[in-house]
């Protein structure tokens, strides 16, 4: 087993079977608390890892306490072990479909223990499993050089953000951002050079904006940051902050180099940005002429007003 006993909860009213449980499973590898049925057992049932239920009188609210008590995709939870009396059959066979061990009683100690412990290794074997699943999809949506999230998972958030922001009638606002002369860092100062500029700029972008925005990196020395809920003026201040912290870094080994970038935005709701195709559109001819005309610098896509002005009364 572990090198600290596991701890069971066992839900019983009466209590009478607690000394038996006692007896079957050691107290080197298993630590038990008793608690009645009641609303409290969900809550109590987070805590430990597995769950002993002996039915109650009210074989309705045993359903109903079995029920939010076997974990679902959406609700983990530790396994359940129900002690059921061999009659009516159809109660026990149902806990079984329902996901639940089941264990007739009378049982024998070495049986409970067998279950017991077939019970928690399921469970290991499936968090371990979780686990492993949460990794792989975390690398699928993670640039590997620069621990942001990746281009593929950047054009899922952009097209999942829009139609919530259309549907709410909310703001949405996009940076793209092209790091300047970043060819000459590689040809003067080498790749490896260049890959810590990247991680350097893809750190300053995370510190910059709040834990619900998203920062990707583009392509290349491109990075695009997604901000759910921020008009265009929000999306400013956030650049230009931006801008701002890459300008002050010094990077390399002696600190002698600089890096600046070039910023491109544009927002919704605007009347010429219906898509989120459109909003990467707008951000990415406003991070061009941010290059032409001089780099280190900030442009908002075409300044087309949301809506159109009021008409003069006047003749």
């Amino acid at each position: 087993m572990n090198s600290r006993p596991y701890t069971l909860l066992v839900v019983d009213d009466s209590q009478l079977t607690l000394p038996r449980l006692a007896r079957a499973l050691g107290p080197e590898d298993f630590a038990l608390r008793v608690t009645p049925h009641g609303p409290e057992v969900p809550r109590l049932a987070r805590e430990v890892a597995l769950v002993v239920l002996c039915p109650g009188e009210d074989a309705s609210g045993t359903w109903a306490l079995l029920d939010r008590l076997l974990p679902t995709d959406t609700q983990p939870g530790p396994p359940v072990l129900l002690l059921a009396p061999p009659e009516p059959r159809n109660t026990w066979l149902e806990a079984l479909r329902r996901g639940a061990e089941v264990l007739l009683d009378p049982w024998s100690p070495d049986e409970l223990a067998a279950r017991v412990r077939r019970s928690l290794t399921v469970q290991a074997r499936m968090e371990a499993l979780a686990t492993q699943v949460g990794e792989l999809q975390k690398l699928s949506s993670t640039d590997g050089l620069t621990g942001v999230h990746n281009h593929r998972h950047f054009q899922e958030r952009l097209r999942d953000e829009f139609r919530r922001a259309q549907r709410y009638d909310d703001a949405l606002s996009l940076i793209l951002l092209d790091l300047d002369h970043f060819k000459q860092v590689n040809d003067q100062h080498g790749h490896a050079a260049g890959d810590g500029v990247l991680r350097e700029v893809a750190g300053a972008l995370q510190r910059g904006v709040r834990e619900t925005d998203l920062v990707a990196r583009y392509g290349g020395e491109e990075f695009a940051v997604l901000l759910p809920r921020t008009h265009l003026a929000g999306a400013l201040t956030v650049a230009e902050r931006v801008r701002r912290e890459l300008r002050d870094l010094r990077l390399g080994s002696e600190g002698g180099l600089r890096v600046t970038a070039s910023f491109g935005l544009s927002s919704f709701p605007h009347r010429s940005v219906l898509t989120p195709e459109q909003l990467l559109l707008t951000a990415d001819e406003a991070l061009y002429r941010a290059k032409h005309d001089g780099r280190d610098r900030i442009n908002l896509h075409s300044q087309v007003p949301a809506f159109p002005p009021p008409s003069s009364s006047g003749g």
